[in-house]
């Protein structure tokens, strides 16, 4: 299971853990992913995502039915 935003198509990047003495590892930093299962009014067809939490704000902020759209429109799904 891939940490992959569904909407936004964020994904883990990397990055370094740096210690007190200045020694570098590398490590991840994994979008804060969330699944949810959402209605789409038109068709009353139920739809599970694992979405990002900025993803979530716009479903919030414009309909899931619009951030779908934006994403088809963008190309990304």
């Amino acid at each position: 299971m891939s940490r992959i935003c569904d909407l936004t198509g964020k994904v883990a990047i990397t990055g370094n853990h740096v210690s007190h003495s200045n020694r570098k590892t590398k490590r991840k930093f994994y979008p804060n992913l969330q699944v949810k299962k959402f209605i789409i009014p038109e068709t009353g067809e139920v739809i599970k995502l694992k979405v990002s939490t900025s993803a979530l704000r716009t479903i919030n902020k414009v309909g899931i039915t619009e951030a779908i759209k934006r994403v088809i429109k963008k190309g990304t799904l």
